[in-house]
């Protein structure tokens, strides 16, 4: 059956020109199954791979604008669902998969590919640029492994409404157009219990300028000594120049040397610059990737593959997303370390094309330059828009700690400090900021939610029980380590969980009141030198908040968020994964419950009108892997 009509005119006519297989060495093999390919950055998909009756579930208007396309005409397209999931080929459009490698837990992994996801091609929309478009979810490919190329309703639709919000946060990232399922299903275990159940699957389409990663690149490494494996175009460093050359004359036209070594310095160097800014961004939202494979670390600098995320609730700088990764390897706290670490692999992989001393200077710069945009975004978040102190940056360490001590809820934390008023001559110091201070105490856990975090994590560190085991069964040996850096830092815990049993709720809370209140005076002193006398207080005041309001989102994707979404989707109703995507694309607006659905009745259900919200219990019992 042919489509008709102008709704399927508009996705037949996309201007695909699919220009990365013509300038890449494509693999051209019509054997099926998953095999090592050679001498290829991309292997053609001879044929779709069909879902069982596709429905097309939601869309991102923002995202489809991208390719010139409006959701109402997507929407009406009686085929959107085949075109969009991968089921049916897209006029012009040349199945393909992508060929990388990747240092995954720190472990060369050899060949790895994508396993689930078919890139369409390039579309060029006039202004709007030039955008790759892939399936995430559309079958098998060479790369598949022992998977069967399926993305589940779950995982799907966190990466949708993931991609769209950290867009709409102002964050690099991939996109995601659409969201597809169908009566598809397969067998899988979302707990790594041991228990598999029967999910549906779906597609995302995605969309971005390029899906190039590091690993692209290390698919010319040789045998690996510590895993013994090597990359399948091993020694092909012509492939690699090709490769290297359509990455920057295609993303980085700006670069423009006189010859190609100072042009690949300045590549690495520009890699490294977005790689260390993107960093900072997701540590000034609590967002943790959760698994920073080299693999999954853009060439642009965008946020790449949406898997087992999350944003921070109570602020921890050793929360890990992932439930998997036991040796928290991927952290909160560990994020811009590992990024670092993947840029070195990342020069390594790039091999004679760099000069091995300017990359190491370059690698060297990495941190000033991840710290320099880290302090410039956190003086946005405190409203510090006029002066730059040498003390700002113990002023917002001293935050997090408290953040940290009383078990503050880091995005609704941030956006109260809006509401610390400006200082004032002849104003009582308490009397003013206990307000502002009872707010933010109420996004601080109580006493027993403190013992509870405290004492799961004593269970679950193995290096604090080996401490206190060693302090009872040999205090000598326990002597020799005691003043090491991170034997302090366990100890200081324990300290911390041994006063918080011995403290009742009553006299908790009073310390957390006279420290909130010592915290935010200190703050309110430095917002005073901030009024230099150049400008009206009242323009400087209003430039604060706006500054402030901008920076601190009031919503983010939470995990209880996505999960009571998708737990709405998988009884087949869908309203819930709209309603969140319409709050999440404005983030920063105050009174976004009034315009969901521009309805007069969309907030009628409580429920669904507390994104804002500190997470409900049951959130902690949410495992993403």
């Amino acid at each position: 059956m042919e489509a008709s009509g102008c709704a399927s005119a508009a996705l037949e006519r996309l201007p695909f020109h699919n220009t990365a297989l013509k300038k890449l060495p494509v693999d051209e093999s019509e054997v099926q199954g998953s095999r090592t390919v050679p001498g290829a950055c991309f292997s053609r998909i001879r044929a779709p791979q069909p879902l069982t009756r596709p429905t097309l579930v939601s869309v991102s208007r923002s995202a489809l604008a991208l390719l010139g396309l409006s959701a109402q005409e997507v929407q009406a397209d009686p085929l959107a669902a085949e075109y969009l999931s991968g089921s049916r080929m897209l006029p012009g459009s040349e199945p393909a998969a992508h060929c990388y490698s990747g240092h995954q837990f720190g472990l060369f992994a050899g060949q790895l590919g994508d396993g689930a996801v078919m890139y369409l091609g390039e579309v060029e929309e006039g202004a709007g640029g030039r955008w790759e478009v892939q399936v995430k979810g559309a079958g098998v490919t060479p790369y598949s492994r022992d998977g069967d190329g399926r993305k589940v309703l779950r995982s799907s639709i966190r990466e949708f409404l993931c991609s769209e919000a950290m867009a709409a946060l102002g964050i690099p990232t991939t996109r995601a157009a659409s969201l597809v399922t169908s009566d598809l299903y397969v067998n899988r275990d979302p707990l790594n219990s041991g228990r598999r159940i029967a999910e549906r699957c779906s597609v995302v389409m995605r969309v971005a300028p390029s899906f190039i990663r590091f690993g692209s690149f290390e698919i010319f490494l040789g045998r690996d000594d510590f895993s013994g494996l090597q990359g399948p175009s091993a020694g092909r460093f012509d492939i690699r120049a090709q490769l290297l050359d359509y990455v920057i004359e295609t993303f980085y036209p700006d670069i423009q040397e006189s010859s190609r070594e100072k042009r690949n310095m300045a590549f690495f160097r520009e890699v490294m610059m977005r790689t260390a800014k993107l960093v900072a961004q997701w540590q000034c939202v609590g967002f943790c990737h959760g698994v920073l494979n080299t693999d999954n670390m853009s060439i642009l600098g965008l946020t790449l593959d949406y898997g087992p995320f999350g944003f921070m609730d109570r602020f921890d700088p050793e929360f890990v997303s992932n439930a998997s990764d036991k040796r928290s390897r991927y952290s909160y706290q560990a994020q811009p370390f590992v990024c670092r670490w993947n840029l070195v692999r990342l020069a390594e992989a790039l091999g004679s094309e760099l000069s091995a001393t300017e990359a190491g200077m370059i690698l060297d710069e990495f941190m000033p330059t991840y710290e320099a945009f880290y302090l410039s975004f956190m003086r946005k978040k405190l409203g510090l828009v006029r002066k730059e102190e040498p003390e700002d940056n113990q002023l917002i360490s001293d935050l997090l700690q408290l953040m940290y001590n009383t078990g503050a809820d880091f995005t609704n934390t941030f956006r109260l400090l809006s509401r610390v008023p400006w200082p004032e001559e002849n104003q009582s110091e308490r009397a003013t900021v206990g307000p502002v201070v009872d707010l933010i105490l109420q996004q601080c856990a109580s006493i027993e939610e403190l013992k509870h975090f405290g004492e799961k994590t004593y269970q679950d560190n193995i290096e604090l029980a080996m401490i206190l085991s060693m302090a009872q069964t040999n205090p000598a040996m326990f002597g020799m380590v005691a003043d090491r850096p991170d034997v302090l830092k366990q100890l200081e815990r324990m300290g911390r969980l041994k006063e918080l049993l011995e403290t009742d709720q009553d006299e908790l809370k009073e310390k957390q009141r006279d420290d909130w209140i010592c915290w935010v005076s200190r703050y309110r002193r430095r917002l005073a030198r901030e009024d230099d006398g150049t400008s009206e207080l009242f323009l400087l005041k209003k430039e604060r908040l706006n500054v402030m309001n901008n920076a601190n989102p009031r919503v983010v994707l939470r995990n209880y968020i996505a999960q009571r979404a998708i737990q709405a989707a998988e009884r087949g109703d869908f309203s819930e994964v709209n309603r969140v995507l319409q709050v999440l694309e404005k983030p920063f607006v105050e009174t976004f419950e009034m315009e969901l659905l521009n309805e007069p009745n969309a907030c009628a259900d409580q429920e669904t009108s507390t994104y804002d919200h500190k997470p409900p219990a049951w959130a902690m019992t949410i495992c993403v892997t």
